[in-house]
C-alpha cells in the first residue's frame, strides 16, 4: 500500500503486480477447480481507495509517472473491475465473485505512508486514529460474510457486510474487459493455462 516505486520479481510495478495481477493469475489458475467444486466463491480484497482510482492503460506499470497513492488506487480499482468481468464470464455457473472493502484495519499495511513515518503523527494523532480503526477480526468480517452468507450476489462490491455501489469507474464494462485482456497478456495466461 502506497509503497515507493519498485518492481516485482516478474518486472511489474509492485502495487499493480501484487494487488491486481497476483489476484488475476491465481484466480485463473484455480478456475477449473472452482468450477468443478460448485458452488464456490471468489472474494477479491479491494478498498474504498478504488473510488480515487483511474486505470491508466497508457501507463499501467507507472513507468512514465509514479505516485504511490494513485498507483494504489489504480490497483484497487483493478480489483473491482476484475470482479465485474469475472462475474460476467462465470454468469452461467454457480461460482460467485465479489470484491470487498475491509475498512481501516489496524495493521502495518500503511507503513509506507507519510502518516506512519511521521514521529509527530505517531505520538499525537495515532493513538486517536486507532480508536476509529477496525481490529483484524472486524476487518475480516465482510470477506467472511461474502464467503458464507446466502444472500450474496455475484459481481458486487461489499463493505460492512452489505452490497455498496462502487465508484462510477468501477462499473465501466469496457474498461473491465480491456483490463482483463491486458492482464491476460501481461501474465501470459494462454501459455500458463
Amino acid at each position: 500500500m502506497r509503497c515507493p516505486y519498485w518492481k516485482t520479481q516478474d518486472g511489474f510495478e509492485m502495487q499493480f503486480g501484487v494487488n491486481h495481477l497476483g489476484h488475476f493469475l491465481l484466480t485463473n489458475l484455480l478456475l477449473d477447480m472452482l468450477e468443478r467444486s460448485q458452488p464456490s466463491r471468489i472474494i477479491n480484497v479491494s478498498s474504498l481507495a478504488h473510488t480515487r482510482g483511474k486505470i491508466r492503460f497508457d501507463d499501467l506499470q507507472s513507468e512514465q509517472e509514479y505516485s504511490p497513492g494513485p498507483a494504489y488506487a489504480q490497483s484497487k480499482l483493478a480489483n473491482v473491475l476484475f470482479t465485474r468481468e469475472l462475474s460476467k464470464r462465470l454468469d452461467d455457473t454457480d461460482v460467485l465473485v465479489t470484491a470487498v472493502h475491509p475498512g481501516l484495519v489496524k495493521t502495518e499495511l500503511a507503513r509506507h505512508t507519510s502518516f506512519a513515518k511521521s514521529k509527530i503523527a505517531s505520538l499525537t494523532l495515532a493513538p486517536i486514529a486507532w480508536v476509529f480503526f477496525k481490529s483484524v477480526r472486524q476487518g475480516a468480517q465482510t470477506a467472511v460474510h461474502c464467503a458464507v452468507a446466502d444472500d450474496i450476489e455475484s459481481g458486487l462490491y461489499y463493505s460492512d457486510c452489505k452490497a455498496k455501489e462502487p465508484a462510477e469507474q468501477g462499473k465501466d464494462d469496457r474498461a473491465a474487459k480491456q483490463l482483463w485482456e491486458v492482464s491476460a497478456d501481461l501474465v501470459d495466461l494462454e501459455k500458463t493455462i
